[in-house]
Order: C-alpha cells, then structure tokens, then sequence
C-alpha cells in the first residue's frame, strides 16, 4: 500500500501541471481569443498572459486585432448608360469588437467581401459612365460609408474602400478616344481664332495709334509754318515801313533796294519759266550787287528793330 503512495503522488504532480498548462493561455500582440464555457461565450482575452479554468473553460475563437487588406475580385458592372465595364478595388477594415466579430456573424471576411462586392455594384451601377471615370473619389466616399454602417454590427470598422481599375470595353474606349481628340481639335481652332481676332485688334490700335500720332505731327508742322510766315510777313511789313521811310527822306540807299528788289524778282521769274532757255545778265554788275548790300543792311537794320521792339 505504502508503495502505491508514490505513484499517486506523482500521478496528481502530472494532473497538477496538466490543470496549469490548459489554464494558462498567452495571447500574442494583435490578437485577442473569446472564452466559452460550456459553449456560452463568458470573456475577451488580451494580448499577454491569462488565466482560465481549465476543463470548464475553452477558447472559442481567435481574432486578428490588425488592420486587414481584403482584395475585391473583379467583376462586370452595368452602369446607368448600359455600358459594360470591369471593375476591381480593395477594402481595409479593422475589428473592433471581437465577440461581435466571432458570434455576430459568420466568416467575417466572406461576408465583408460580399457586402462590398454587392455595394460596389449598386453604387456604380446608379452612375454614368463619364462619372464613373471622373468621380472616383465620390465613388469611394459612398461605399465607404455604405459599407461600414453595414458592418458596424459586426464589430467592425471599413478604414478605407478604393477602385483600383475601371476597364471599359475596347470599342468604348476607342470612342472615347476619337471623342477626346474631336474636343482638343476644337478647343485648338477656337485658341487659333482668338489668337487671329486679337492679333487684328492689336494691328487695328496700331495703326490707329500711327494715324493720329501723324495727324498730331501735321497739326505741329502747320502750327510752326504759320507762326513762321508771320514772323516773316511781320518783318517784311517792318522792312518796307522803313524803306518808305529812308525814301520820303530822299536815302539813295533806299531807293537802290526798291530797284534791286525788282530786279531781282524779274530775273527770278526769269529763269523759273518752263519756256526760257537762255538768261541775259547784264554786263555792269556794281549796281546790282551793291543793291543787293543795300538790301542786306535794310534788312538787318529792320530785324535788330523788330527784335528790340519785341
């Protein structure tokens, strides 16, 4: 009997450390196990060392904590239009509750892709296809949003939703191709006629610049002439009112300019004449030229009056 006491010991030792080893649960960083006993879930095990009852007390499901990338497979969809294009995307989705996420529903990714799937189709189905290229964004904004208010149920919370492709058929794409092409050709012809039109109008302003910069040039050129004849026609009148003067006084000066002056105007007539060929000086010249001093000391006489007058 006492021989058998050993055995019984070591028996309840091994049966001791069996008890621990199923009580002792280590959870690692990013994961986090239910507990069910007797089937019933009871609690939420952390990331770390935790204890159990052992026999009574069992894990039930083990679920990733992390962030979790989900490929969506593509698919055909039919857009308001009736065209037919390939889409695929990708969901990111993180569990927040994980006994929402372990009884709430079952195979969470099948079903978070499913949803997605069917979202995805639904959205972009109630679009054009130009919206479908153009918005994007606002196509991953509304599943987004679709699809984690579906989820929340679930303890789970859709980070993000993205369209990675949008495939039209090639025909489509062949269209939208010659269509691109017929709006750049047109935006190039309108730039081209505007760029002519203001070309035109610039040309226009020049040249209407030009005309009255020489209009204004004219207008000073007439302005200096008339002020030039006045001034000579003003000693001219100055000149002859002191040649009438030395005259009436009996100057022989004076009456040497009034007959140089006329000789000089006869001669000029003279050799301007279209039918003249031949012009007669006379041989004694003293009388002409000492006149034409005659003329020039009048004359000088005159302006240096006229000037201290003025």
């Amino acid at each position: 009997m006492l021989g058998g006491f050993p055995t019984f010991v070591i028996g309840l030792a091994v049966f001791a450390v069996i008890l621990v080893f199923l009580g002792v649960k280590s959870v690692p960083q990013g994961m986090e196990y239910t507990v069910e006993r007797f089937g019933r879930y009871t609690e939420t095990l952390r990331p770390g060392l935790n204890l159990i009852i052992p026999i009574i007390d069992r894990i039930g499901h083990k679920i990733n904590m992390m962030e979790t990338v989900l490929d969506v497979p593509s698919q055909e969809i039919i857009t308001k239009d009736n065209a037919m294009v390939q889409v695929d995307g990708v969901v990111f989705y993180q569990v927040l509750d994980a006994a929402k996420a372990a009884y709430e529903v079952n195979q969470l990714e099948f079903a978070t892709l499913n949803l997605t799937m069917t979202n995805i189709r639904t959205v972009m189905g109630s679009m054009d296809l130009d919206e479908l290229l153009s918005k994007r964004d606002e196509i991953n904004a509304r599943l987004l949003t679709v699809v984690d208010e579906a989820t929340t149920p679930w303890g789970v919370k859709v980070t993000r939703i993205e369209i990675k492709d949008i495939s039209p058929p090639k025909d489509l794409v062949d269209s939208m191709a010659r269509q691109m092409k017929a709006e750049r050709d047109k935006r190039a012809s309108i730039l081209t006629a505007e760029g002519a039109r203001q070309a035109a109008i610039l040309e226009a302003e020049g040249l209407k610049q030009a005309a009255i910069l020489e209009a204004e040039g004219r207008k000073e050129s007439a302005f200096r002439d008339a002020e030039a004849r006045e001034r000579l026609a003003q000693a001219e009148a100055r000149a002859t009112i002191m040649l009438s003067e030395a005259i009436g006084k009996g100057d022989v000066q004076a009456i040497n300019y009034f007959v140089a002056q006329k000789y000089v105007e006869a001669v000029a007539k003279l050799a301007t004449a279209p039918n003249q060929k031949v012009l007669l000086m006379p041989l004694d010249t003293s009388g002409l030229v000492g006149a034409l001093a005659g003329i020039a000391e009048l004359t000088q006489e005159a302006m240096s009056k006229g000037g201290t007058r003025s």
